[in-house]
């Protein structure tokens, strides 16, 4: 079963949809100081989206979630994190770790959510590594005119 508890995103808008996924994928961290974790291993991983915004489009949706899972889940599951070109191996900001898969999932759905004319926010992104850790990333958000 997926965790369906996930810490409060605060944000100003009127609409919140949150997309619940899961993922097999493996990586590794290339630092010695990353112990066990420096080789390569696998995790299943709990991720949830969420997006907000105060308009939806002409579908009635701030965006399918159809859309969500083929952006993350259609990309990363079941491959090897570090072989995709939004991580490398020689930058400590675009190593696999579970902060940066966070944030590097968030930016990737922002993209896209910036090519829709009703302009939605991802406003948040958990990503639940195993049973005892994860991590929440929320983006700076800039407050609205």
């Amino acid at each position: 079963m997926i965790q369906q508890m996930y810490p409060q995103t605060l944000h100003p808008y009127t609409f919140e949809l949150n997309k619940d996924m899961q993922l097999s994928a493996a990586h590794y961290v290339p630092k010695e100081e990353a112990g066990k974790c420096r080789r390569l291993h696998g995790h299943t991983y709990f991720i949830n989206v969420t997006v907000a915004g105060d308009e939806l489009d002409e579908s009635g949706f701030l965006i399918n979630f159809a859309h969500i899972k083929q952006l993350v889940h259609d990309r990363f599951d079941h491959t090897i994190l570090n072989e995709h070109d939004v991580f490398n191996d020689e930058d400590p900001n675009k190593f696999p770790t579970t902060e940066v898969v966070a944030r590097t999932i968030c930016e990737m759905i922002q993209q896209h959510l910036d090519s829709l004319s009703h302009k939605p926010k991802c406003v948040g992104v958990f990503v639940r590594e195993t049973p005892t850790s994860y991590v929440m990333y929320r983006p700076k958000l800039v407050k609205k005119g």
